[in-house]
């Protein structure tokens, strides 16, 4: 059974920084598709970054590009976001998912309605 926890969340200053976390469990991470949403005011799911599973490339959207890192650590089976440069549009609620086999097109991450497997979210919260 997969399972995905994340970790990391919280509160702090503009400018600053948090890195957020995904245990994956029941998978293998190199196997999937793995991509980071936060829920927008309206409750839609952005999408934010996303590593593509066929060649390991990861895509950002423009709002975070620069700002935030995806990365992951196949031994451990976890990937993050670092959030560095927080602002006060980037506060959410932030999830974590995955999906076998899911790659990329066209140079933008899949939407949400692609991926099967998700963690249980976790709140960013950026206030002075």
């Amino acid at each position: 059974q997969v399972q995905l926890v994340e970790s990391g969340g919280g509160s702090v200053q503009p400018g600053g920084s948090l890195r957020l976390s995904c245990l994956a469990s029941g998978m293998n991470l190199e196997d999937y598709g793995l991509g980071w949403f936060r829920e927008t005011p309206e409750k839609k799911l952005q999408e934010i970054a996303c590593i593509d599973s066929s060649d390991g490339l990861i895509y950002y959207d423009y709002s975070v590009k620069g700002r935030f890192t995806m990365t992951r650590d196949n031994a451990k089976n976890t990937f993050f976001l670092e959030m560095n440069t927080l602002r006060r549009d980037d506060p959410a609620v932030y999830f974590c998912a995955a999906e076998f086999g899911l790659g990329v097109v066209s140079g933008s991450c899949p939407r949400d309605w692609s991926y099967d497997e998700w963690g249980q979210g976790t709140q960013v919260t950026v206030s002075s």
